[in-house]
């Protein structure tokens, strides 16, 4: 690691110094390109030199306990190390996440598809919940969250929840999240006390940007309205503002709901049709990306597991890095990092074996 890191590291000042050249300056996009790479350098720098300076104090009080006699002042030291080891565990794992290379990808916009899956009204909430997970953990990155459809569930939750992630690093810390996510926990209609197991899919789709233009010909649409459907009482809509839309050549077909006006449904309709259109032309480019899709959406059944909360034990387990947590509060409530960044540098290394 710290080859790397002092080899990325050289790049700093000659990046700074390309910042300053006036011709740098009039190309907008190569401006951008290195004002992307100046920032991921000076983070590696500033996340490297807290973690020599937390290694250095942690050399120096291991020495000084084996040469103090004080049992108050051992005591002190005992816990100082223990806070210093703990502390540049954590820098040394950020670490392993800064050190994958950044993707163009990266931070583009992401649109989440959350959907119930077996297990009926417990799956509708858990979807609920997940939703609120996403939105602390957007809150904690900074992100901005759009609402672009959702069904209501009649016990409670959803049966289906679509939004928009913007800001840094979206899709590079989301993209793990697609597959099945399983639950199981008693659920509040349960007068037996018996834990059931239930599961939702999520999925993940880039939501095109300016410079991936998505055409798509108004004679390829078929275009249907109805009237909203929902919970009941007064979030049921009275006109036909639903819209459904089926895009023929593929077809995909998005229906949205959410807002009154239908040209307003409309609109946050085709943003989702243009997103699956994309999707479906990069999956015939890139036949990894193909699988990823595939692997995302499954059938909602329980058995294809991507990851397990199990609220009775307050335990969360990501199958695919073996990785244990017994923090499930605080995952639910938005402490979804230490996943996150697991899952990158494991990927990582799996498809690069570095």
């Amino acid at each position: 690691m710290k080859e790397k890191i002092h080899r990325l590291l050289s790049n700093l000042e000659k990046v700074e110094s390309e910042l300053g050249d006036p011709l740098v300056l009039s190309d907008k996009k190569k401006y951008r390109s290195l004002a992307a790479e100046h920032k991921y350098l000076t983070q590696i720098k500033e996340h490297w030199d807290a973690f020599e300076k937390c290694s250095r104090a942690l050399q120096e009080d291991r020495e000084l306990s084996k040469i103090e006699t004080d049992p108050e002042l051992l005591q002190m030291l005992s816990e100082e190390v223990l806070a210093l080891e703990e502390n540049r565990s954590k820098l040394e794992s950020r670490l392993h996440t800064l050190l994958v290379p950044p993707d163009p990808n990266d931070s583009k916009n992401c649109i989440i598809e959350l959907r119930a899956g077996t297990g009926g009204d417990e799956a509708a909430i858990f979807v609920g919940d997940c939703l609120r997970m996403y939105h602390y953990y957007a809150e904690k990155m900074g992100w901005q969250v759009e609402e672009l459809s959702c069904t209501p569930s009649e016990s409670g939750g959803y049966k289906e929840y679509l939004f928009v992630l913007a800001g840094e690093n979206v899709y590079r810390f989301m993209k793990y999240e697609a597959g099945t996510h399983r639950v199981q926990r008693v659920p509040d209609t349960e007068t037996q006390g018996r834990v059931h197991t239930s599961a939702i899919t999520v999925a993940v789709i880039i939501e095109p940007d300016e410079e991936e233009k998505v055409e798509i010909n108004e004679k390829d649409l078929k275009i249907d309205t109805y009237r909203s459907s929902g919970a009941g009482g007064q979030h049921v809509n009275t006109t036909d503002s639903a819209v459904r839309i089926t895009h023929l050549p593929t077809g995909i077909v998005v229906h949205c709901q959410d807002e009154r006006s239908q040209i307003k449904n409309r609109e946050k309709g085709m943003r989702i049709l243009k997103a699956r259109v994309a999707e479906e032309k990069r999956r015939r480019q890139h036949e990894e990306i193909s699988s990823m899709r595939a692997a995302q959406i499954g059938s909602g059944d329980r058995s294809e597991k991507i990851r397990t909360y199990n609220f009775p034990q307050n335990r969360v387990t990501d199958h695919r890095i073996n990785l244990t947590l017994y923090n499930l509060t605080e995952v639910m409530k938005g402490a979804l990092a230490e996943l996150s960044e697991a899952l990158v540098s494991h990927y990582y290394q799996k498809n690069f074996d570095v």
